[in-house]
């Protein structure tokens, strides 16, 4: 989930990232065995060295601080954390308010509030409220989720050549554990949109506007349960965690709320959190959310622009190929270093939906029917990103699970073999690719990343800023991890990183950056 954490703010991660855009790790944790090997050293060093938070001594959270989130938390972080519990609500309704009442103009209400033309508090009362029609729609989506998620198994594996589901092994946690998942969010993914689409063309049970209908009513529902699961996990991760060696704590219940203290909470053997709300209430809402969208815009208008054709097709293709990568989601640092609290639960539940889909509101209120050259254009940019993000990633799994014995672009690859030590003091080896895409910039598969990003927003035109935050946040947000993950690789590898930074000078962009 892209939502920028206090931990991202204050670096305090030393694992590269992934997010529900589903970013790859860059170069760190390269290997299970280095995962195993620092397991056992922490339980060593377990043994020697014991002392107050958690149990745990300074050399062992120097080597669990490769793990997930941070042992302390030092003021700006605070500070960080605390702006983010306060005001990123509020800056979800204040784009949603926007659309429905200024037609997603973000200066507008501004401007009247500062002229004296209205105040906040007619701006609050004028938006839609609670209701308990959109509490039941919501109550009976989240269940539909639930039980296709824990009472149907996975069967597309069994027809789709080279799609992998069923029960899948994740990674090994900190405590030695390897859970195990149902992945079957393909399905999920597919079953839903078949019981969409018959309703739509044949059963007409409801409309298929009723997403965008109650899309105020609905923000304050997934709030609701945002917040629920939410605390939920922050008291289960004191008084009944899954695993208690899994846990971490500050001592500062704002961040422990915020970065979540369990690392796999389950209820049950099957039901996950971090699977279940990473991937199902709000990804697989994301295109049905469009579908809706492009509905209103027929009933308003009597067409559906090529705009929004583009903007479900695009966003359509990121969400297939979320759900068909599932079980490699699972070694993603959502899953394998992530700890679940609000910076996941909220995000997923609000973060996730309703700014992620800014670009189909948008074209509701403002349609924008763009020439075939741009329109062309937008859908080639979009593809053009979608297959750098995928090839680029495709590379560096290719060439990890061969250890470099394979072909990148026709020939075999070349690496710069670095050196490091783990927390034990030994010596290990590690290679960083410099062919194909990964010598091409070293974090190519975000560039293809803000490619595809910048494709969704340029369907909106460029009369409003808003259809662009999306762009916006997500450059900042990966131009911060890059420099974020180099300075750990830096520290990581010393001067191999040197080397490998003069054979792959750029980072995102070519000759410019």
């Amino acid at each position: 989930m892209a939502l920028l954490s206090g931990d991202d703010i204050m670096q305090s991660h030393v694992i590269a990232t992934s997010t529900h855009h589903g970013h790859y790790q860059e170069c760190k944790m390269e290997t299970q065995m280095e995962a195993m090997t620092m397991y056992q050293s922490f339980s060593a060093s377990r043994r020697r060295n014991r002392s107050s938070t958690n149990g745990l001594g300074t050399n062992e959270k120097g080597q669990l601080g490769q793990w997930g989130r941070a042992w302390e938390v030092d003021s700006f972080s605070l500070v960080s954390i605390l702006l983010l519990l306060c005001f990123a609500p509020f800056l979800v309704f204040y784009f949603v308010m926007t659309c429905d009442q200024y037609q997603c103009s973000l200066m507008d209400p501004l401007m009247e509030v500062y002229t004296g033309k209205t105040t906040p508090l007619d701006i609050w009362n004028q938006a839609a409220s609670f209701s308990w029609t959109a509490a039941k729609i919501y109550a009976i989506w989240v269940s539909f989720q639930v039980v296709l998620y824990m009472c149907l198994p996975d069967l597309c594996h069994y027809f789709l050549p080279g799609y992998v589901g069923g029960a899948q092994e994740g990674a090994r946690t900190p405590a030695g554990i390897i859970n195990k998942y149902e992945v079957n969010g393909l399905q999920s993914w597919l079953i839903t949109h078949v019981i969409w689409f018959a309703n739509a063309y044949y059963f007409k049970w409801f409309s298929p506007t009723i997403i965008f209908d109650h899309w105020i009513p609905l923000l304050w529902c997934t709030n609701i349960l945002g917040y629920a699961v939410s605390v939920f996990a922050f008291v289960k991760g004191y008084l009944f965690p899954t695993n208690a060696k899994d846990c971490k704590f500050t001592g500062n219940i704002f961040y422990d709320f915020m970065m979540g203290i369990e690392f796999n909470p389950r209820i049950g053997k099957w039901f996950d959190f971090k699977l279940f709300f990473n991937g199902r209430p709000g990804i697989i809402a994301w295109t049905l959310i469009n579908l809706s969208y492009a509905a209103k815009q027929q009933e308003l208008y009597g067409y559906v622009t090529n705009s929004m054709i583009l903007v479900n097709v695009l966003q359509g293709i990121y969400v297939v190929d979320f759900f068909w990568n599932e079980a490699w989601y699972l070694k993603t640092i959502d899953i394998c270093h992530d700890h679940f609290g609000w910076y996941l639960g909220w995000g997923d539940c609000v973060w996730l939906p309703f700014l992620y889909t800014l670009q189909g509101l948008y074209l509701v209120y403002n349609p924008v029917q763009l020439s075939t050259a741009n329109a062309i254009g937008v859908l080639l940019l979009g593809l053009a990103g979608y297959y750098i993000f995928r090839m680029t990633n495709h590379q560096k799994d290719l060439f990890r699970r061969t250890d470099g014995n394979c072909k990148i672009w026709g020939r075999k690859p070349a690496y710069i073999e670095c050196s490091y030590s783990s927390g034990d003091g030994a010596k290990h080896k590690s290679k960083l690719m410099i062919s194909g895409f990964w010598g091409v910039a070293r974090h190519f598969n975000y560039t293809g990343d803000l490619m595809g990003s910048l494709s969704y927003c340029l369907t909106c035109g460029f009369n409003h800023l808003l259809p662009y935050f999306y762009i916006i946040y997500m450059t900042v947000l990966l131009v911060h991890r890059c420099i974020r993950d180099e300075h750990r690789c830096s520290s990581k590898y010393g001067k191999d990183w040197k080397r490998y930074t003069d054979a792959v000078p750029c980072r995102l962009i070519p000759g410019i950056f």
